[in-house]
């Protein structure tokens, strides 16, 4: 089994890269965790957002697979306690699932990705950056597996 985040834009604030690649560090001990990271879609005068988050929706449909539980991250999303979540994801790989999850570009997701998921999944009801919300996944990931393995991390 494996995990891919697939997301728009890169990351560019160097101190959230990095603590994002000390995640993927530490999630390799446990699964394949794979990041695409596809171009986003800029406003430009000619642009609303809504034209933008369905070019961008374009660009991610082009990337699923229709084999794997696509878990769409959104505001508005099931809220899961770590425990919870972590006890969702060793169910979905014990039934043999890949999982893939998708974080949209600076103005959300379109809800034409957000009917196609299995799942929409919130952190909170607080807004993130689609930056930020990277690194807050790939903690909960690295959480999800030592709550799974028995590990110290989580307390």
């Amino acid at each position: 089994m494996k995990i891919k985040i697939i997301c728009l834009g890169k990351t560019k604030q160097k101190q959230i890269a990095g603590l994002i690649e000390e995640y993927q560090k530490r999630i390799s001990k446990y699964i394949k965790l794979d990041w695409k990271i596809l171009p986003d879609v800029k406003l430009t005068g000619s642009k609303t957002i809504e034209i933008v988050k369905e070019q961008e929706a374009a660009i991610l449909e082009k990337n699923l697979s229709t084999s794997a539980l696509i878990i769409v991250l959104d505001e508005n999303g099931k809220e899961f306690s770590s425990e919870n979540f972590a006890h969702y994801l060793e169910n979905k790989f014990n039934i043999g699932k890949d999982i893939i999850f998708v974080i949209g570009g600076v103005y959300g997701i379109s809800s034409k990705i957000i009917k196609n998921a299995n799942i929409v999944l919130s952190f909170s009801r607080l807004t993130f950056t689609h930056q930020m919300i990277r690194l807050v996944l790939a903690e909960q990931i690295y959480r999800a597996f030592t709550i799974i393995k028995g590990k110290k991390y989580h307390y």
